[in-house]
């Protein structure tokens, strides 16, 4: 019989539970046993969800307080040593300072998972790293489900995918010099999980899809032969990318099952089918894990057909990957149209899609004849749907040019006219865009919406905000201000709600990090701008102040990457539509007397396929797009960009060809690290990199963003070094908000003064 489970589920509760509880908790306003609490009552709810859904398993270890890469080296007791904590009496307050920071503790970096928008914290490798055992949460939580009656998988981070995914520190020449240390640790791992009664233990090995060397390849080798020494049955995990050439590694591997992404990847099944091991468990895949839209049910049967006659009771039905990368459940969704509605899948539904596989599977089809029928009426209802073609946006799409991509001048000539039209001081100051959303803010966007506010009061109640940004801005001297976006719940939902071919949902929350929850759009259609979705606030905006004024924006690539996408057509096509679109604000922009146009793309990483071999048709469309996006301006309009949360250094010439005036990047926890890359490549255009981490309450002092900033100096030219925080300031108070920049300023302000008093003495001297 085809067995029936899931990689993981969210964490987070349908209605943010976990996230609730969390803040509450950093607030001091709820102890660590109420946390905990809600982390049990989630839990218990989520194991109920699958076990009805009618999966074989409960997935046990998909939980995190914070971040699943950090409940491993909390598990292992390999939490970087500069925090000084004793690992196995490690609390939740001590396990939130690495993840935070606090005014004595710089947090972990924090970085994309593989090409999604979750971030985990980056293990931080020396030579002294120990994993001598930690806390005991994992083993808690198995014998919570195990008192629930459940029959439980467990789900680990693999030991190579946990090494790999790390920084060297201090101390070693590789990664895998640990690799003697971390085996131990996992085999004793092992062993308890067994002599606890486990059967199966999933464990995650996402890097089997990347380009990988043979030293890494020979670790896996030698790595699963240890640890099936004395371990539950191991389910060896690879998703977001096909691992169809690795094909002899997973045949020599003694695991008692292979888990393969089939959505990513389909073709990978029937090649790796013709030589499967006998007696080898076979997980497809098959139900899409990243996206939000209902299987074809039929479709999916009949492919399924051949692997069930080969693989019998050894095929296993799940998502693609963890469902943590979609919203939890789509009965809260009572907004949508019954057209639209009916194309959707979340969690929750995605588990009773493999269930229903897997009955069909077994010859119970009349079961679940239900449920397939009205995925056919889905399937088709998409596929007809009116909605989804605009032969308006088909035909721009179709006229573009390679000129509309380009800007008039080169960057050289386009500073000098920037130069003079905006004449900063040297090192100029600026934000990224977003300032604290108070909940005063938020409660008057959910008044507007709920008709509970008029259209004037909703007005009055943002240009108030704008007002008050402004003021702060110039009190604090910053060099080009930013409106604060106080009208935007979300710097992609925001776009999404006033763009022709994007649907968006009341509750489609998503984790990105920590308790940072979006709720992305979902793009059903061609992408159209009805109207101009930003010029009123900034043209408000600039009204207010003789200084530049930035309008903001976020860029195709992101708009792209941050929604839930259609899969009836090429993404680049996508991207181009939504590209034209921002075109026309961009110049709109422009008309209304905005000099500077900020067009982030803090996912343009993120969109890089794993495989090298596809990193060049994705980077040729994505810079295209973003410059179809930002071309159509005069010399004088400074074009700003921003990045954040990954790693650059790889792709540096397609940043390059991006044709920003201005970058700004994350660089401050990875200690201007980030920055190296652009040095030796020799960026051509100006760079802010960030100074401080807005994602730590910890207020850094003047003395730590000089430092950062003499660091900066060593690798990009004065004249084009501008100085900025890490990313936008949306989720902090205003106090802190208010320390940070006013340090910021001031560290600013005396490098000027500074390099003019050794100017000077230059000039004396000679």
């Amino acid at each position: 019989m085809t067995t029936a489970h899931t990689l993981g589920f969210p964490r987070i509760g349908a209605q943010r539970e976990l996230k609730f509880a969390q803040e509450a908790f950093w607030r001091g306003d709820i102890t660590e046993a109420t946390l905990r609490e809600t982390g049990s009552e989630l839990r218990a709810r989520h194991w109920a969800l699958q076990k009805q859904a009618g999966l074989d398993f409960v997935s046990v270890g998909d939980f995190a307080w914070y971040d699943q890469v950090l409940n491993t080296l909390a598990l292992l007791g390999a939490l970087p040593g500069r925090f000084g904590f004793n690992a196995k009496e490690l609390s939740l307050s001590d396990y939130y300072v690495a993840a935070r920071g606090n005014p004595q503790h710089f947090a972990m970096e924090m970085t994309k998972w593989f090409d999604t928008n979750y971030h985990y914290l980056v293990p931080e490798w020396t030579a002294d790293t120990s994993f001598n055992g930690g806390v005991d949460w994992l083993f808690e939580e198995l014998a919570e489900a195990q008192a629930q009656g459940h029959n439980s998988k467990v789900t680990l981070v693999g030991p190579l995918t946990l090494l790999y995914l790390g920084k060297i520190k201090s101390g070693l020449t590789h990664k895998l010099d640990l690799l003697p240390k971390i085996i131990p640790a996992y085999q004793r791992l092992l062993a308890r999980l067994q002599e606890q009664g486990l059967d199966w233990v999933q464990i995650d090995e996402p890097i089997l899809t990347l380009d990988l060397d043979a030293a890494w390849l020979d670790a896996f080798v030698f790595s699963y032969h240890a640890l099936v020494l004395q371990s539950p049955k191991i389910l060896l995990a690879s998703y977001f990318e096909t691992v169809q050439d690795r094909a002899a590694l997973l045949q020599s591997l003694p695991v008692a099952g292979v888990h393969l992404d089939l959505v990513r990847a389909p073709q990978q099944l029937d090649s790796l089918l013709q030589n499967w091991p006998q007696g080898r468990v076979l997980s497809a895949g098959v139900i899409d894990g990243r996206n939000i839209w209902r299987a074809d049910l039929s479709a999916l049967a009949v492919k399924l057909q051949a692997a069930q006659e080969k693989l019998g009771e050894q095929l296993w039905l799940a998502p693609s990957c963890s469902l943590l990368h979609v919203p939890v459940d789509l009965a809260a969704e009572t907004a949508l149209d019954e057209e639209t509605r009916s194309w959707l899948a979340f969690a929750t539904q995605k588990l009773v899609e493999v269930s229903a596989l897997k009955s069909a599977l077994n010859g119970n089809a009349t079961d679940v004849a239900q449920e397939f029928l009205l995925a056919d009426q889905a399937v088709a209802s998409r596929r007809q749907s009116v909605r989804i073609h605009n032969p308006i946006v088909q035909k721009r799409l179709a006229h573009i040019t390679a000129q509309d991509a380009e800007r008039q001048s080169q960057f050289a000539e386009r500073i000098r006219a920037q130069q003079q039209r905006f004449a900063l001081p040297q090192f100029p100051t600026t934000s990224i865009g977003s300032f604290p959303q108070t909940r005063t803010i938020r409660q008057a966007r959910a008044a507007y919406k709920r008709g509970g506010l008029t259209h004037l009061d909703y007005l009055e109640a943002m240009r108030a905000e704008i007002r008050h940004v402004v003021q702060q801005q110039e009190k604090l001297d910053i060099d080009v201000l930013v409106h604060g976006e106080p009208e935007r719940n979300d710097m992609v939902e925001y776009f999404g709600e006033q763009l022709w071919g994007y649907g968006f949902t009341l509750n489609g929350w998503v984790q990105s990090y920590g308790s940072r929850c979006v709720k992305p759009p979902f793009i059903y259609g061609d992408v159209y701008r009805p109207e101009a979705m930003t010029v009123t606030w900034s043209e408000y905006a600039q009204s207010l102040t003789a200084k530049p004024m930035k309008g903001m924006l976020t860029g195709p690539v992101t708009m792209l990457q941050w929604s839930f996408v259609r899969d009836d057509q090429p993404r680049e096509t996508t991207a181009l539509q939504i590209a034209l679109a921002l075109r026309d604000e961009v110049c709109d922009l422009e008309k209304a007397g905005i000099g500077m146009i900020q067009i982030d793309e803090p996912a343009f990483r993120e969109g890089l396929p794993l495989k090298q071999r596809d990193w060049a048709s994705y980077l040729d469309w994505a810079v295209r797009a973003f410059k179809l996006s930002s071309a159509g301006v005069h010399d004088d309009t400074q074009i700003h960009t921003h990045m954040c949360y990954s790693e650059f250094n790889d792709i540096l010439p397609w940043i390059a060809a991006m044709d920003a005036d201005v970058i700004t990047i994350e660089t401050s926890r990875s200690d201007m690290e980030l920055l190296d890359g652009f040095g030796e490549f020799a960026y051509p255009n100006d760079i802010g990199p960030g100074v401080y981490d807005i994602h730590s309450p910890r207020v850094p002092k003047v003395s730590e963003m000089q430092r950062l900033l003499q660091k900066a100096r060593s690798v990009i030219p004065d004249a084009r070094l501008w100085v900025n925080p890490d990313c936008g300031l949306k989720t902090r108070d205003w106090p802190e908000t208010i320390a940070a920049l006013e340090n910021m300023v001031q560290a600013a302000k005396l490098l000027r003064a500074t390099i003019a008093a050794d100017d000077e003495e230059h000039q004396d001297c000679c």
